[in-house]
């Protein structure tokens, strides 16, 4: 891909990953229109900063770019200090609510690990890498992971 600075290398880079940082976004922070914005955060980072030559460390880098945005954006004092009115909407089925909030009781590390090696389908060297993590620490958070998920559907299953 080239390092990217021109505004046209940017965009073709943007179009063909904008979909991939948009699930990241909203997968970390639960919100369209907080993913939206984190989507165009990030579309200002790879115009304006150098990334990597070839296409799967440029994938990697948005990746990690995202993660960080939105990290940067649940620590910051307006995030903190608001209420969601999703909190309140009950404009979601019932049974996709509850799946929802099954997902979004893991802690956030077990959420993105999840994300990247089941949606993303990335090895744990890879994500270990992108994450930035050791990958004996990113296997035990990914078995932790399944093992709480399956305690939640299973306990689930039983109350019905």
């Amino acid at each position: 891909m080239g390092n990217i600075s021109g505004t046209e290398k940017a965009e073709q880079v943007f179009r063909e990953y904008a979909d991939m940082i948009y699930r990241i976004a909203l997968h970390n922070l639960s919100s369209a229109a907080d993913a939206e914005d984190i989507l165009q955060e990030v579309c200002v980072v790879l115009m304006t900063k150098p990334s990597p030559e070839d296409e799967v460390h440029l994938k990697r880098w948005l990746i990690r770019v995202t993660v960080n945005k939105c990290k940067n954006f649940k620590r910051s004092f307006w995030q903190r200090n608001r209420e969601s009115i999703e909190d309140f909407s009950y404009l979601a089925s019932p049974e996709k609510r509850e799946m929802m909030e099954e997902l979004y009781s893991l802690p956030e590390n077990y959420r993105n690990i999840i994300y990247l090696y089941y949606f993303e389908e990335y090895t744990i060297p890879e994500i270990a890498e992108i994450l930035e993590k050791n990958e004996n620490t990113v296997k035990s958070s990914l078995r932790r992971a399944r093992k709480r998920l399956k305690k939640i559907l299973t306990e689930e299953g039983e109350e019905q």
